[in-house]
């Protein structure tokens, strides 16, 4: 095999109470990418649609990821890459995260897979420092291992995968404005108040408990976040608006998606995450503000193979 087109997932990382550390997989809306073997040896950016990003290997998020495995290996070729970006950068589903996970991802499949899945995210996180100026893994994990997944460290890399109820359902929507990661984190404080610590990690244990047991009253009351969002809302507009809406139309929480502007939901069962996508849409479509929503089951496989 000298060629392979991949579909590499959008993601939902934090999760409310999780910072830096949980993420889950969607399955509605992902890249395309197409990673082919070339006689010439390097890695090389030949194709990408719909946003302006550098070709240059060792400027893009998908090539540096793709460097940083290339040069483990002894290999007489070279490796092509096209980038059908479908994931906008700076939403807060994990657009950057596609594109590391992808290239590396599809390269490992040409070679016959020598790299496991923690090992290929070792790799994407040089890619994902690239955009958000620091290495971190929630976004990457779920989307190479799928469904739910929580980063227990990064130095050493060890990823714990988490299931999840089979009819957990969300809702996400991206308003059209850009907040770079690097800019989203430099809001935050530097240190926080023990009482909120001790919120937080008794949160994020419980909704781990949650997805374990299948207990929807548990996730609704874990999915609450005393560190973060407090300051990162401040950035999204309508955000406490979307949030009351949400919860009104039945949702289990919400909060938001990674460094944001893109607001998550999560419900129990399809009708509810549609009843949620309605109440946001109604929040946004008077406020000037263009905006994408998704209504997505866990995506469970994670990055795959597409004909």
């Amino acid at each position: 095999m000298n060629e392979i087109k991949i579909f590499s997932p959008a993601t939902v990382a934090n999760v409310s109470c999780g910072f830096d550390v949980l993420g889950f997989c969607l399955d509605s809306v992902g890249d395309e990418m197409v990673i082919r073997k070339t006689d010439k040896k390097g890695i090389y950016l030949t194709k990408i649609e719909n946003f302006d990003l550098p070709y240059e290997a060792k400027l893009n998020v998908a090539g540096v990821s793709a460097l940083a495995m290339y040069e483990t290996l002894d290999l007489d070729f070279g490796f092509e890459i096209e980038i059908y970006k479908n994931i906008k950068p700076g939403s807060g589903i994990g657009s950057s995260a596609a594109s590391a996970v992808g290239s590396v991802f599809g390269m490992n499949e040409l070679l016959g897979k020598p790299f496991n899945k923690t090992q290929l995210t070792e790799f994407a996180i040089k890619g994902e420092a690239l955009a958000s100026k620091c290495e971190h893994a929630d976004n990457l994990a779920p989307a190479l291992f799928g469904g739910f997944t929580l980063v227990k460290s990064v130095s050493p890399l060890k990823i714990l995968e988490i299931p999840s109820p089979d009819d957990l359902y969300a809702t996400i929507i991206h308003p059209q404005i850009e907040i770079k990661t690097s800019e989203s984190r430099a809001v935050l404080p530097k240190e926080v108040a023990l009482s909120d610590a001790i919120e937080q990690w008794a949160n994020l244990g419980s909704l781990v408990h949650a997805l374990h047991t299948n207990d929807y009253n548990l996730i609704s009351d874990s999915l609450k976040d005393v560190i973060v969002e407090p300051h990162r809302s401040q950035l999204i507009p309508h955000f406490n608006d979307v949030k009351q809406a949400v919860l009104g139309a039945g949702a289990l929480g919400a909060g938001i998606s990674g460094s944001g502007p893109s607001i998550f939901s999560l419900s129990k069962g399809q009708e509810t995450a549609n009843n949620v996508k309605e109440a946001m849409q109604s929040i946004y479509l008077n406020s000037g503000i263009k905006f994408d929503i998704h209504v997505s089951k866990i995506n469970t496989q994670g990055v795959q193979i597409i004909d």
